[in-house]
């Protein structure tokens, strides 16, 4: 007797356990996993809080967004965009440098000194050549969809352990940390840098123990990864906008209806604005505990950043043997039509 009894309780315990599950599934028949590497820190993190709460709130309970930090769910680039093009990630970030895993002319944007200032990168990530992107990537049957363009640290600049960068030559045999992408490995080899490529995970322990004598990354970047403890100057020579390219699996996006597809659409779009304005805000504070720690800071006079432009003008060169010269020309008509468009409007605000 006391056996059955037993037996039953667990029979109802299964059915309570299996309901609960079936009913969640019922409510959120669609989940969206989105993988970071970094941390909850991040500017990353809070424009997935954003889409999170967009999508949820509109999708009445029909989707549930799972955010995966600290690359909890793929471990480095590679690994997540194959997720997503298998179907097992729906949604990650990559730099415009790590964009050369997907489709290697995109590292267009990732030439040096291109962009004055935020609002003509931004003009020009809101712009036609992104849309041009968007359907060139999709009609290589990659198995990927650009949602969106946003920023992920502010602007690279040059962070050194023991030597302050002034000018082009004070690079000249530094050993420079870099991502995989070729074209950053180019540019610290026609500064006269030796480029080590570092998985941003062991970034820290190189740093401390000179594996590495400098990096490139925003002030956001450096402090929240505690690398201002072994980084002791920072040149701001602004040489790439860090632009953050959101995908979405193109095979999870074809299994989405329509509404869920606008509303998915429209949540990048807040996502978009968030981690935009987000590292404008936290730089105030990320230089302040940077120089409190004794970091100094310097900035170069147009005069100085213009040595830097002519000691990297071979650059251009180098893509258009890569890659052609046919995004080469589009960038270079959008930023002329984006700078226009700046210039025309502080000319009207100035009447």
């Amino acid at each position: 007797m006391i056996r059955l009894k037993s037996f039953f309780l667990l029979l109802i315990a299964a059915f309570c356990t299996f309901g609960v599950y079936f009913s969640a599934a019922e409510t959120a028949p669609y989940t969206i996993r989105i993988g970071i590497l970094g941390s909850e820190a991040d500017e990353d993190y809070d424009g997935a809080l954003v889409f999170k709460d967009y999508v949820e709130a509109r999708a009445n309970g029909r989707v549930e967004v799972d955010i995966f930090t600290y690359g909890q769910f793929c471990g480095n680039e590679r690994e997540c965009i194959e997720n997503m093009q298998s179907g097992v990630l729906d949604v990650f970030m990559t730099t415009i440098g790590g964009m050369g895993n997907i489709y290697g002319p995109g590292q267009v944007f990732d030439l040096p000194y291109v962009f004055r200032d935020d609002r003509v990168a931004e003009c020009v990530f809101d712009g036609p050549i992104v849309d041009d992107l968007r359907k060139t990537i999709l009609a290589e049957n990659l198995g990927l969809r650009l949602m969106a363009v946003s920023n992920t640290g502010g602007w690279r600049n040059f962070a050194t352990t023991s030597t302050q960068i002034q000018r082009p030559e004070d690079l000249r045999g530094l050993k420079v940390r870099t991502t995989s992408a070729p074209i950053q490995q180019e540019l610290m080899r026609q500064l006269g840098a030796n480029p080590t490529p570092v998985s941003w995970a062991e970034l820290y322990t190189a740093l401390a123990t000179g594996v590495v004598e400098g990096t490139k990354n925003g002030i956001q970047d450096i402090v929240g990864m505690n690398f201002h403890e072994h980084v002791k100057f920072i040149t701001l020579d602004g040489h790439a906008y860090m632009g953050a390219l959101w995908w979405y699996s193109d095979k999870n996006w074809q299994e989405l209806p329509p509404d869920i597809r606008r509303q998915v659409f429209d949540g990048f779009q807040h996502l978009k604005t968030v981690t935009r304005a987000i590292p404008m805000r936290r730089q105030i504070e990320a230089y302040e505990t940077f120089r409190e720690a004794g970091g100094e800071v310097y900035a170069l006079s147009p005069e100085e950043k213009r040595l830097f432009q002519e000691a990297t003008s071979g650059m251009r060169g180098w893509y258009s043997e890569k890659y052609g010269t046919q995004w080469l020309d589009k960038l270079d008509t959008s930023i002329a039509a984006c700078e226009q468009q700046v210039d025309d409007a502080f000319a009207l605000g100035n009447q």
